[in-house]
């Protein structure tokens, strides 16, 4: 996907005023698959950045050690590892008070899911519930399936792409059923277009508030994409997207410093008044009071 990865040394871009820093995932060539696999002190120091920050790409942490807190969008885990982690491009995320991080951590753009276009799915509803709790038996074969990721990573032989889909795919679907999300299937065209709805909603894309706007970059009518979100998702359209929108409101309020006015522009509402209202209707705290509650959570 254009943009969502970088050559090594790439200067960062710099954020707006407010705005949270977007992290892309770095690759050693151009033509380079879009993965990557390390410790935390092999990725480098952003994989435990303590500030709040955004991903172009998917993560998986496989956290074996250590002490602190993981803040996913609002909500706080204390670490008590081992645990396993799914961060979506998109969320907001930071490590809080993290001492002796140990584990393994798995980089990713939606572009390295081709063959198992379904683990998007399965990966957004994983970054849903982000933080598991793993018992030994099933730490041990989380650890030996990513131990394997790492071994043909670092070697690069013949077919590794492949192996590495492969891999890859059955640690996510296996973290699925930790938390019972049941492997989707091949999709359908209304599924497909479904899907593709439901991939674009969990972006920051501020030129995409409204389902005439999703359905103009999907190449459907508002009619087609309403039928094929609802039998989908058993949601209209409109419903995910105010949830959307209400839950990007909730991140820049927590963890930005924009005005109530700046954070109405950014999901789409010229009108801040009109915005403190929705906002208020989804919520039932105004935008103010959301910011000095999240404030004194912190």
């Amino acid at each position: 996907m254009r943009g969502t990865t970088v050559l090594p040394g790439t200067p960062s871009r710099t954020p707006r005023d407010g705005e949270l820093p977007m992290h892309r995932l770095e690759v050693p060539a151009p033509d380079a698959p879009p993965f990557a696999v390390g410790t935390f002190d092999t990725i480098g120091p952003m994989s435990r950045a303590s500030f709040p920050h955004r991903h172009t790409f998917h993560e998986i942490v496989h956290v074996t050690g250590g002490t602190g807190t993981h803040v996913v969008d609002l909500a706080r885990w204390e670490l008590r590892p081992p645990h396993l982690c799914v961060i979506a491009p998109g969320q907001v995320h930071h490590w809080d008070g993290a001492r002796d991080l140990q584990g393994s951590v798995l980089l990713f753009t939606d572009d390295f899911l081709l063959d198992h276009p379904a683990d998007r799915e399965l990966l957004r509803r994983l970054s849903e519930r982000p933080w598991l709790t793993l018992d030994e038996p099933t730490h041990a074969r989380i650890g030996g399936l990513i131990a394997e990721l790492h071994e043909e990573h670092r070697r690069g032989e013949a077919g590794v792409e492949t192996v590495l889909r492969a891999l890859l795919h059955v640690l996510v679907v296996r973290a699925a059923r930790l938390t019972a999300t049941p492997a989707a299937p091949p999709p359908a065209r209304s599924g497909a277009v479904a899907e593709e709805f439901v991939r674009l909603a969990g972006r920051t894309d501020h030129r995409l508030w409204s389902v005439r706007a999703y359905a103009e970059r999907i190449g459907v009518t508002p009619g087609y994409l309403t039928e094929a979100v609802k039998a989908a998702t058993g949601r209209t359209p409109s419903q995910l997207v105010r949830q959307a929108r209400t839950q990007e409101a909730q991140r820049l309020l927590a963890k930005t410093e924009l005005t109530v006015r700046q954070v109405a522009n950014r999901v789409g509402f010229d009108d801040a008044a009109y915005f403190c209202r929705f906002f208020r209707r989804e919520t039932g705290a105004s935008p103010g009071a959301f910011r000095r509650a999240a404030g004194r959570s912190q």
